[in-house]
């Protein structure tokens, strides 16, 4: 897909910052905390739960991070979190979708708005730009997993609809509805992913030039620091050379 090499530029690039590792298993604790809220604290019987364990497992958080963020569920002091979806426009036009687990909608409402404000965006109201984005559900393996054959035929027989591999990593689209299915379908074949989530794919790409590619980062950065703020997409696209001179 258009802008695939830069996304997983990003990606690298944040990987190799250890600062975000405590975050990230915060966050992963609150996802695992609210799946058990909603549901029941077993993951055989939950599957937003047992997604939300399985994506922690990948990350090694370490068990014992995992059964407190499920016991956390049933105390009388859980926060109440909420789903909170905010979108907007970055540097160049960029479409930007942030999504939020909250116990305080003005105080995330006005982080993010400020995020916006000082990169030259603007937030607009939900469903200003998802709709030029389709949810998905999308499973990653490692390279190690098996062949690119081996694993678009155990993609196509657990009912996914595309398959991207390359040298490091296979990564699987599925329909968000049948996300639980497929990759329930995948574990028993290629045991288990490195993550499963849905994610807002864009269906169509912004190309930035290197001044706004820098600043449109720079949000990406900010927004992702706040500790209420889960995932952030966007839609826009840059070149190799310009992420290689920004990467730098």
């Amino acid at each position: 897909m258009a802008g695939h090499s830069q996304f997983k530029n990003i990606m690298h690039r944040k990987g190799k910052q250890d600062k975000v590792r405590s975050k990230l298993f915060s966050k992963l604790a609150r996802e695992i905390t609210v799946a058990a809220k909603e549901g029941v604290p077993d993951p055989s019987m939950n599957s937003k739960l047992r997604l939300a364990i399985l994506n922690a497992r990948a990350e090694n958080m370490p068990k014992d991070n995992i059964d407190r963020a499920i016991k956390k569920a049933a105390g009388a002091d859980a926060e109440n979190y909420e789903d909170v979806r905010y979108e907007g426009y970055g540097p160049g036009g960029v479409a930007v979708i942030v999504e939020a687990l909250t116990d305080n909608r003005n105080r995330t409402g006005g982080a993010v708005r400020a995020a916006f404000t000082k990169f030259g965006g603007a937030l607009g109201e939900t469903g200003s730009v998802s709709f030029s984005f389709d949810k998905i559900g999308e499973i990653v393996y490692p390279v190690s997993a098996g062949s690119a054959d081996a694993v678009l035929e155990a993609a196509i027989e657990a009912g996914a609809d595309d398959v991207t591999s390359d040298d490091e990593e296979h990564v699987i689209v599925c329909g968000f509805e049948a996300m639980n299915e497929v990759s329930k379908a995948l574990e028993a074949t290629l045991g288990g992913a490195n993550s499963v989530k849905s994610v807002w794919r864009a269906q169509n790409t912004v190309p930035l030039d290197e001044e706004k590619a820098q600043t449109m980062l720079k949000l990406i950065d900010v927004l992702e620091d706040d500790d209420d703020v889960q995932n952030v997409y966007s839609n826009f696209e840059v070149s190799d050379e310009i992420m290689a001179k920004l990467a730098g």
